[in-house]
């Protein structure tokens, strides 16, 4: 008599839901599972799935500041931007930020690529569009950054026409200030000159120019001439 072969039936993976807690590797067992997502985070060990992104509350800001920062990078060779990259920060917390700038691991970066391609570890500089999102932002967002050495954080009230930007000391986020012109200059990123009102009242001549100006300082000229003479080590 022939015996029936048993089995084992396939065991669904759970949806990934809003306010879930979990691990940071059930978290990514779902994510991936969940191809209709296209954006979730884990923050603090608790699941974050945002609503549908308006335009003037986020995806207008979001340009704009992607733009300046992208503006950067063009003339920083060795410096990477990314637009909402998954980040590995630690056992609790995969964020997905809105734009990230870093440095790699050959130009003394702090984070790494994965095999994989996610980035391991802390960019430099993280930036991010709170529009309904600010109470996480300027939170548990913020102490999971800072506690993972995020060097400088970016966060964009769109409501609020805010713009804070942290640069971390001593183990504590602290926040730069624009000096008499209305300036904030990055203390990681040579040469990086934000004019907070032309971001924020969408004055492009004038935050054009003030990133200019960054770009043509002495301390951005020898930030390029150190990253060129760091020798590259692998894709990193």
């Amino acid at each position: 008599m022939a015996h029936a072969i048993s089995t084992s039936p396939t065991v669904p993976v759970p949806p990934l839901e809003n306010g879930d807690h979990l691990t940071r590797q059930e978290f990514e067992r779902r994510y991936q599972a969940a191809t209709h997502l296209k954006k979730a985070e884990l923050i603090e060990g608790v699941v974050y799935v945002p609503a549908a992104l308006r335009f003037k509350s986020h995806a207008e800001p979001h340009g704009s500041l992607t733009g300046w920062l992208w503006y950067y990078t063009m003339a920083t060779p060795g410096v990477e931007i990314g637009v909402e990259p998954t980040i590995r920060l630690d056992a609790d917390n995969e964020p997905q930020p809105d734009v990230v700038l870093r440095l790699p691991e050959w130009a003394g970066g702090q984070s790494r690529i994965a095999p994989d391609d996610y980035i391991e570890g802390a960019p430099e500089l993280v930036a991010e569009i709170a529009a309904s999102s600010a109470a996480i932002d300027l939170n548990d967002k913020l102490n999971a950054y800072r506690r993972n050495s995020v060097q400088e954080y970016l966060v964009w009230q769109v409501f609020e026409q805010r713009l804070d930007w942290f640069r971390l000391h001593e183990g504590r986020f602290q926040p730069l200030t624009p000096d008499a012109d209305g300036i904030i200059r990055s203390q990681v990123f040579p040469g990086l000159w934000l004019a907070v009102s032309a971001l924020l009242e969408k004055q492009t001549t004038q935050l054009l120019a003030v990133a200019q100006a960054g770009l043509a300082a002495s301390a951005h000229q020898q930030f390029v001439q150190h990253l060129a003479s760091q020798p590259p080590l692998g894709n990193d």
